[in-house]
């Protein structure tokens, strides 16, 4: 049997080498402003691979860009790049063959990881209704000083 430790004492790990993200898009407010902004919203969230993604299936695609704009959103956060003015589509959402998605980081963005010591970008992503979530997990090759 699993147990979990909740005494604080019994915690001997640490997570400094780790972050995490997470974010939530109404996907209502994704259909709205592709009505209103149309091409121009796209081409400034998304990468054309992404935009691409949206369209296979018919239905669902804003479903589809609210999952990848939280995916970014909660990438931004774990990075900790809210005021770091980056491109949204320096944080790119890849579908895998398998069905699964991973992250990949182009430009601005892959620089301050690189710097930052990043190793993996792990994330989870789901929608449901009007909502669509993403989870990001970033790991770093060495412990984060700076952590808070």
């Amino acid at each position: 049997m699993f147990e979990l430790q909740t005494d604080d004492a019994a915690w001997s790990g640490s997570l400094d080498n780790a972050r995490l993200g997470f974010d939530l898009c109404q996907v209502s407010q994704v259909t709205q402003s592709l009505a209103c902004f149309g091409d121009r919203y796209e081409e400034r969230l998304f990468t054309p691979a992404e935009r691409a993604y949206a369209l296979r299936g018919g239905s669902g695609r804003a479903d589809r860009l609210a999952a990848r704009f939280a995916a970014k959103e909660a990438v931004i956060k774990a990075l900790r790049l809210p005021e770091a003015g980056v491109a949204f589509t320096d944080i790119e959402v890849v579908k895998l063959d398998d069905g699964d998605c991973r992250i990949a980081l182009h430009g601005r963005v892959a620089d301050i990881a690189r710097a930052q010591g990043v190793d993996r970008v792990l994330l989870s992503m789901s929608h449901d209704g009007d909502y669509a979530g993403a989870f990001v997990s970033v790991i770093y090759k060495q412990p984060q000083e700076t952590m808070a």
